[in-house]
């Protein structure tokens, strides 16, 4: 299955796998919103064998016959902490 990889410009090591680009229009829009501009990044044969950086080729594929996308989050020692106190 074709697969493209977006960038989104708001969140930092954020994107958005599809396996053409007018699954965007699929996206919610409050998670569209969140993302901001998407920026195609790559695009590649994915197979269920595929050897990907960051997440479980399986994965993707379920994600992408189910619900069109994919979104790939940033790995969680990346994510700063949230400060309790406010």
């Amino acid at each position: 299955m074709l697969c493209i990889v977006y960038k989104s410009a708001r969140r930092p090591e954020t994107f958005v796998y599809v396996a053409e680009p007018e699954a965007l229009e699929k996206l919610p829009a409050a998670l569209h919103q969140g993302l901001g501009a998407l920026n195609e990044v790559l695009r590649f044969e994915l197979t269920a064998q595929r050897k990907l950086a960051r997440e479980d080729a399986r994965l993707v594929l379920q994600n992408l016959e189910a619900i069109g996308y994919h979104i790939q989050f940033p790995p969680a020692e990346l994510i700063p902490p949230v400060d309790p106190t406010g």
